[in-house]
């Protein structure tokens, strides 16, 4: 998590205001389809660290259309409605009571976004939002990150998610306040991530809820220890018992019920870990997606990038890509 950086942007032009969503979120195609009110764009943004949060208007009624996402985003309009597709998602209408929350895969569609919405529009990057969920966990998650694709705003969790957000962009496009302090901006972007993940309908949102419910025995925290200090190294699941000082059948039991997965499940979702940490830091013209896996015991090129991307919400070379 890093830097912290607004813009407050104007125009009447569709190809600039186009652009300029395109620097600040996504690749989009948008196309005017009320003649009879003038466009005109209102954009205020800011990035913080994995985020970012924009408050939006164009004045007139407009569709788009985008790819896949790579990212988590969410919409809540402050007035108006967008009404959206996404995959085979269809229908999805996001209101001032009711926000949408999209997934990083599917080719997604605003077929309406009304002239008098002026939405709170949030962008949130998807291996942070992973990575977030897995350190509050304790643990890997197995399995995909999905979300109900809709978030009461109205009251509750969800209207102070939103107002916590709009409060901190306010914040920091204010200028040199206190929210670009790395001091301050560090835990402002992890409380939104937490704030969302207990906000929004996921897998995992009951464990969040209730933290302390489930405390791993020692034989566990040792197993898993091990394989965090040597994530190279190739355990046996005989090894990590002997490491654990306990029987095989003990521990694959533990780990079932205190992590949710096998001893080695947990060894490949470790090196899974570090396969994306050295893509993320690596240079595209310097090594490949297959040479990386294979130096992390992914001999399979096919199962690793189905769950890499299961994982992450995008594909292994998008990440290699996203270094250059």
């Amino acid at each position: 998590m890093g830097t912290v950086g607004g813009s407050s942007f104007r125009t009447e032009d569709v190809d600039e205001a186009r652009e300029e969503l395109d620097a600040r979120y996504y690749a989009n195609r948008m196309d005017v389809v009320d003649r009879q009110r003038p466009f005109a764009a209102r954009f205020d943004t800011v990035a913080l660290g994995p985020l970012v949060i924009g408050d939006l208007s164009c004045g007139t009624d407009v569709r788009m259309s985008f790819g896949e996402l790579g990212a988590y985003h969410l919409n809540a309009p402050l007035s108006g409605r967008m009404e959206m597709r996404q995959g085979s998602r269809t229908g999805i209408v996001a209101t001032a009571t009711e926000a949408l929350l999209l997934d990083p895969a599917g080719d997604t569609f605003l077929d309406r976004w009304s002239g008098d919405c002026r939405t709170l529009s949030v962008k949130i990057g998807a291996a942070e939002l992973r990575d977030r969920l897995e350190r509050l966990l304790g643990r890997p998650a197995s399995g995909p990150l999905a979300f109900a694709p809709r978030l009461d705003i109205s009251r509750g969790p969800g209207l102070s998610w939103v107002r916590f957000a709009r409060q901190v962009a306010y914040e920091a496009l204010a200028g040199e306040g206190l929210a670009h302090h790395e001091l301050v901006a560090r835990p402002l972007q992890e409380a939104l991530l937490n704030g969302l993940l207990l906000a929004a309908e996921h897998p995992w949102r009951e464990a969040l809820a209730h933290p302390g419910e489930a405390r791993r025995p020692a034989p566990v925290k040792r197993a898993m220890d091990a394989v965090r200090e040597r994530p190279e190294h190739p355990f046996t699941t005989t090894e990590l018992a002997a490491l654990a000082r306990v029987s095989v059948r003990r521990l694959q039991e533990s780990f079932r019920e205190y992590v949710g997965m096998s001893p080695m499940a947990y060894v490949r979702e470790v090196r899974l870990d570090r396969v994306r940490e050295e893509l993320r830091t690596a240079a595209p013209d310097e090594v490949t997606v297959s040479e990386v896996a294979w130096r992390w015991g992914f001999a399979h090129q096919g199962r690793f990038a189905a769950r890499y991307r299961e994982k992450y919400g995008e594909s292994p070379s998008r990440t290699l890509r996203a270094g250059e």
